[in-house]
């Protein structure tokens, strides 16, 4: 399964975007999706995830009442709303999917194993 991230762009700060990350396939019933992102110079960390069956999410505490994540299931795509974003949330931002991710695992970027390309996303005045 491919996946395609898009929607990035510039926004100023406290501004949103949608991000959506698009499967070619269906996702099986283990699957989990994420979200990551990376800014320059840094290492690739972890924001969003949700479980592809039950819809159960999980989120990094920097962005946790500002992003939600979301799935349409008849479209194998993964949406991320971001709003009220901030300059810091500037990063080149990626999906992946992992398989039989247990619930302590779904921030550990290392269970991820099939990833997009990424899409940018810049907050600046």
């Amino acid at each position: 399964v491919q996946l395609q991230a898009s929607g990035g762009g510039l926004v100023q700060p406290g501004g949103s975007l949608r991000l959506s990350c698009v499967a070619s396939g269906r996702p099986s019933v283990n699957t989990v999706m994420g979200w990551f992102r990376q800014a320059p110079g840094k290492e690739r960390e972890f924001v969003a995830a949700i479980k592809w069956s039950g819809g159960s999410t999980t989120y990094d505490d920097s962005v946790k009442g500002r992003f939600t994540v979301s799935k349409d299931t008849a479209k194998n795509t993964m949406w991320l709303q971001m709003n009220n974003l901030e300059p810091k949330d500037t990063a080149v931002y990626y999906c992946a999917t992992g398989q039989r991710l247990i619930t302590s695992a779904l921030r550990n970027i290392r269970g991820y194993d099939n990833w997009g390309r990424g899409t940018q996303v810049t907050v600046s005045s």
